[in-house]
């Protein structure tokens, strides 16, 4: 996004779901703060007072494929197909592959109707070998104007968001980063 702009962009991968996401709902409206949420559509399907929520709430949505498809692994037609039938429960123009891969191919054929957003910060929070600490050290360390920084609304993220979320949240605002949603 823009280098010249004081502003980040909060993005949530992988969810909705009920053990993490009103979490992390909350803790963004406790400090007025909108985000884009790449959900998986199988997700939404099981979740969807989960789903209306987070666009009730104002937050942006985007799709992250039916079921956390890997595109390293499927024909541009399935992968296509998969991120179709996500779309059939989101109805978002952005798309983002799990694991911020896919085939040259599949992106050629995506960008026709969909926007490809990616990242620049992971924070790794899904990770056994990190603590809170260290996934708000990694948004202390590479956070920068215009950042895409992705934390994940998943079971494998939740205990370190409790912590980390809201201490990235007023780091960030303590250096004076404005939050933002895609247009």
């Amino acid at each position: 996004m823009d280098r010249h702009e004081k502003a980040v962009y909060l993005t949530f991968d992988d969810g909705p779901i009920p053990e993490a996401t009103p979490f992390i709902l909350d803790t963004l409206k406790e400090h007025d703060i909108k985000a884009t949420f790449f959900m998986v559509g199988d997700n939404v399907r099981k979740y969807p007072e989960l789903f209306e929520r987070i666009k009730a709430e104002g937050h942006q949505v985007g799709n992250h494929t039916f079921n956390h498809m890997n595109g390293a692994k499927y024909s541009i037609w399935k992968y296509s197909e998969n991120i179709k039938k996500a779309d059939d429960y989101i109805h978002s123009h952005y798309v983002r592959p799990p694991h911020g891969w896919m085939r040259l191919g599949q992106y050629a054929w995506l960008s026709r109707k969909y926007k490809i957003v990616m990242w620049d910060l992971v924070t790794r929070d899904y990770s056994r070998l990190l603590t809170a600490e260290d996934v708000v050290n990694n948004v202390k360390k590479y956070a920068r104007n215009g950042s895409i920084i992705t934390f994940h609304d998943s079971l494998k993220s939740i205990d370190k968001l409790r912590t980390a979320l809201p201490e990235s949240i007023i780091w960030l605002k303590s250096q004076g980063y404005a939050f933002k949603i895609f247009p």
